[in-house]
């Protein structure tokens, strides 16, 4: 009996949905006197949609859904709620009560729900199974969204501006943004926030001295037992959050939100300057500090600013100079596991990454994605202030401090500041006279990659760059440009006195030399000075004798 009054409801439903006539706000389907007879047999169905229900309180708590009725509100933030349950869970969220806690790792959570999600990084039980893909999932939400991913679907739609979104949650962000709406207050500076993450975050900024919790491996201390938890994980290497789309896994849930957003490519927060959109409030925050020039982050020590908490972060160990990762092999110390690890491939000299198109091979996977770009010419990271485009994102990192002008990395020997940390590492060799780099073929060492890179076409007699006008080859591109200026007559290297144009740098600096008089290649037999080196290892010959320039016709030598 119960099934089949369903199946007549459900088909009265479908049947009433095409009729002349009919309306939205129409009872079309399920008359009163049926739902009364039939909830005296414990079924209590909506008038409206013809859902059905075992309990009354289900089915007006379902009603709800349809008026959108909200009487429940929250006395610190005044969200509304149509449950007085959800209210109370949400009433957790500000008192910081986790009563939930996981019996195998004894982490704590607000909600029951979120405890037995949790739970499903241990058991590892995904019984949600997508159709199209067979991919298994540890919640029903989660396979739902993930099946938008196939489908396309972006269901939550903005009621002001019409932009979809697939996750309920960028939409109430999309909004938040839109109604400038900020209900989470800091009680120690008056500061708002749309974002609980983005709130939690500025409070630390005011305990940021009170650190109780000290990892046991690296000593670093951390405001919350939360975020040590967290730490944590970077030396454990665990990764609990896996993206259901590819497979990659992360440490935090936070860094799996964000990641997602690459699947999706949504950008709910948005410039009011620039409409540049970006996929997280901070991002959002951190871009705005280019328009109004805000350095928030100051070093405690030396009273230095940065528009970035990282930067500021990588500023402090000038003054501590902590540096507690050491190489094995060569006892060179690092301030970050990260350097550390990237540091001993130039010993192993592994290169497990090649690439299809010319066989290269890199030690590194985003060296090779780089490489790749040369032949795609793909140049996918824009500049959001100039619209300058580049290939690799560390050159667009790097670019971008032309506009801020940042240099946190500062030498501890001379002082000199530096926009990133490879320069200044690069720098520290000139005090340390520390060259890694060395030749396998005659042992000569370099401080720099790059030289030795150019050393070895010594030996390999490797001239890569050739003048498509002449035919002649160059080992070193810098050469192959002053070269090519020979047949455009350009000539872009002036002297600030004289006015005369240079097609080469160093040509201009030897020349330069005639207006100060300078004479910096002393001979130390006869204390004579010159001004170019050429002259000065011509002299030399005069006091050793030496003719290395021979008549092919008598035989006789000469010093020149």
């Amino acid at each position: 009996m119960f099934v089949t009054f369903v199946l007549k409801a459900s088909r009265i439903m479908e049947t009433n949905k095409d009729k002349p006539g009919s309306t939205p706000n129409e009872k079309p389907f399920v008359s009163d006197m049926c739902v009364n007879s039939f909830s005296q047999k414990g079924v209590f169905v909506c008038n409206i949609c013809g859902r059905c229900f075992s309990h009354n309180n289900s089915l007006q708590r379902h009603r709800t859904s349809h008026t959108n009725e909200k009487p429940f509100v929250c006395d610190i933030c005044g969200k509304c709620f149509s449950e007085k349950s959800i209210l109370q869970k949400h009433n957790r969220a500000h008192a910081i009560e986790k009563p939930f806690v996981c019996d195998i790792c004894g982490r704590r959570f607000v909600y029951g729900s979120s405890l037995k999600y949790h739970q499903s990084v241990h058991t590892n039980e995904h019984p949600y199974v997508c159709d199209i893909c067979s991919k298994g999932f540890p919640k029903k939400s989660e396979l739902k969204r993930h099946q938008r991913v196939h489908t396309n679907e972006k269901p939550f739609v903005c009621d002001v501006c019409g932009k979809s979104f697939t996750q309920n949650g960028n939409l109430l962000h999309h909004q938040r943004r839109q109604s400038h709406e900020k209900p989470l207050l800091v009680e120690v500076c008056g500061k708002t926030f749309s974002q609980k993450g983005s709130f939690h975050d500025h409070q630390m900024l005011h305990t940021i001295k009170k650190e109780p919790f000290v990892h046991n491996i690296c000593g670093k201390g951390f405001p919350t037992k939360t975020m040590l938890q967290r730490r944590q994980r970077v030396h454990t290497i665990e990764k609990p959050f896996v993206c259901d789309i590819c497979g990659r896994r992360f440490a935090h849930t936070g860094s799996l939100k964000y990641h997602q957003s690459v699947h999706t490519n949504e950008h709910p927060f948005v410039c009011d300057i620039c409409s540049k959109g970006f996929s997280k409030e901070s991002e959002l925050q951190r871009h705005q500090r280019v328009h109004t020039n805000e350095k928030p982050f100051v070093c405690d020590v030396c009273g230095k600013s940065f528009s970035q908490n990282g930067n500021l972060l990588q500023h402090r160990k000038i003054h501590s100079n902590e540096k507690p990762f050491v190489c094995e092999v060569c006892g060179y110390c690092f301030s970050q596991k990260g350097s550390l690890q990237n540091h001993q491939k130039v010993h192993t000299k592994e290169k497990h990454f090649f690439c299809d198109i010319c066989g290269k091979g890199f030690s590194w996977k985003g060296s090779l994605q780089r490489h790749q770009m040369v032949h795609s010419n793909e140049k996918p990271f824009v500049c959001n202030i100039c619209g300058k485009c580049f290939s690799h994102n560390y050159s667009l990192q790097r670019h971008r401090i032309s506009h801020t002008n940042e240099k946190p990395f500062v030498c501890d020997t001379c002082g000199k500041s530096f926009s990133e940390k490879s320069i200044l590492q690069r720098h520290d060799r000139v005090h340390t006279s520390e060259k890694p780099f060395v030749c396998d073929i005659c042992g000569k060492g370099f401080s720099q990659k790059g030289n030795l890179q150019l050393h070895l076409r010594v030996h390999t007699n490797e001239k890569p760059f050739v003048c498509e006008v002449c035919g002649k080859c160059f080992s070193q591109k810098g050469s192959f440009k002053d070269h090519r200026r020979i047949h455009t007559k350009e000539k872009p290297f002036v002297c600030d006195i004289c006015g005369k144009g240079f097609s080469a740098k160093s040509t201009l600096q030897l020349h330069q030399i005639v207006h100060t008089n300078e004479k910096p290649f002393v001979c130390d037999i006869c204390g004579k000075g010159f001004s170019q080196k050429g002259n000065f290892q011509q002299h030399q010959r005069v006091h050793t004798n030496e003719k290395p320039f021979a008549c092919d016709v008598c035989g006789r030598c000469f010093s020149q």
